[in-house]
């Protein structure tokens, strides 16, 4: 019996060369895909799949917090990041979410199925550069007793705002999508300022690509390279200033 899959990543491009990529093994199958995190949500719930592969830096809900919802609600459910990002606090932070791989987009191939089989199997998967990094890090660091970050002592609602404003969305949006007053999310995104030590949104956009939340433009991955049959080329070059569309701060 083939194990089902459901795919969540908001790149039309990767999205669709994953599902071909995905489709062509004999022992998996694709059941949905999902364009964001709470696309991502919903469909889990409706298809119930065996395993997740989940973009980490989609728009609105994040795929780490999308996991955590899954998981929350889904336990059984298997989950592999896919991600751009291989800094320490982001694979912690989508491990406690509770993936079961992390995966970068620069991977082979050949480092995909092998991520895909290895965590259907029961086993958990790191990137090799994902791991080879954070031995690196315990030998020549604190020996595992890393200072907390300023990004730790966020909350997770703290994040999403982060994650929303960095996107260019006023106050007014985010507390639409989040469902809460514009009120509360002013109040969050003041505290959020204040721990990292930010002034403005030029700063916490930087934050939010450095740590990941949003992604910069850039090559898709070396996924396709040598895959039979596929004719997916890589995205256009970043653009090393990317900067979300200023949109006017209405008052709140």
């Amino acid at each position: 019996m083939k194990s089902r899959i459901l795919i969540a990543e908001d790149h039309n491009l990767l999205r669709q060369g994953l599902r071909s990529l995905v489709s062509s093994l004999p022992d998996f199958e694709v059941v949905g895909e999902g364009r964001d995190g709470k696309e991502a949500v919903r469909q889990a719930i409706s298809l119930t799949p065996d395993l997740i592969l989940m973009d980490l830096s989609m728009p609105g809900m994040n795929g780490i917090e999308a996991t955590a919802q899954i998981k929350r609600r889904m336990p059984g459910v298997k989950i592999v990041a896919l991600t751009a990002y291989k800094t320490d606090e982001y694979v912690r932070e989508a491990l406690r979410a509770g993936a079961d791989g992390y995966i970068l987009k620069d991977a082979s191939y050949d480092e995909l199925v092998m991520a895909l089989r290895s965590v259907i199997g029961g086993k958990k998967f790191l990137s090799p550069d994902v791991s080879g990094h954070l031995v690196d890090t315990y030998l020549h660091g604190e020996r595992g007793e890393a200072k907390a970050a300023p990004w730790d002592k966020l909350t997770a609602r703290e994040r999403s705002i982060l994650k929303l404003i960095a996107e260019g969305r006023t106050n007014r949006a985010a507390a639409e999508f989040l469902n809460v007053s514009p009120k509360t999310v002013e109040k969050h995104r003041a505290n959020l300022m204040r721990k990292l030590g930010l002034r403005n949104v030029a700063e916490l956009t930087l934050v939010a690509l450095e740590s990941g939340l949003i992604e910069r433009p850039g090559s898709v991955s070396r996924l396709f390279n040598g895959s039979a049959g596929q004719a997916i080329e890589d995205d256009k070059a970043a653009v090393a200033d990317w900067q979300p569309t200023p949109t006017p701060q209405p008052a709140v």
